[in-house]
């Protein structure tokens, strides 16, 4: 658990070696309930080489102090990205 906006990471590592590499974060909300947007890699155990990007959002709740992760959505392709940022660019826009 972290207890800062600061410390909340998804870097990941087994057995020393690091399987999640966090490559981006950006903080969409601050509070009580608090939104990341995550860019990451993961490790191609195979080839021991990290793979494409990959996104995450997570949102966390802060409770006594720390923040608990609540819920997570990852985005699965450099795809489904580009039809997300284009349909709410669509819907802010008013079409």
């Amino acid at each position: 658990m972290s207890a800062t906006i600061e410390d909340l990471t998804i870097n990941y590592e087994e057995d020393g070696v690091q399987i999640v590499k966090e490559t981006g974060k950006e903080v969409l909300s601050k509070g009580a309930w608090t939104t990341i947007l995550y860019r990451f890699k993961n490790l191609d155990k195979k080839t021991g080489e990290f793979g494409k990007d990959m996104y995450v959002i997570r949102r966390y709740q802060k409770r006594d102090g720390e923040y608990l992760m609540k819920s997570k959505f990852k985005i699965s392709s450099p795809e489904q990205a580009k039809k997300i940022v284009d349909i709410l660019s669509q819907w802010i826009a008013g079409n």
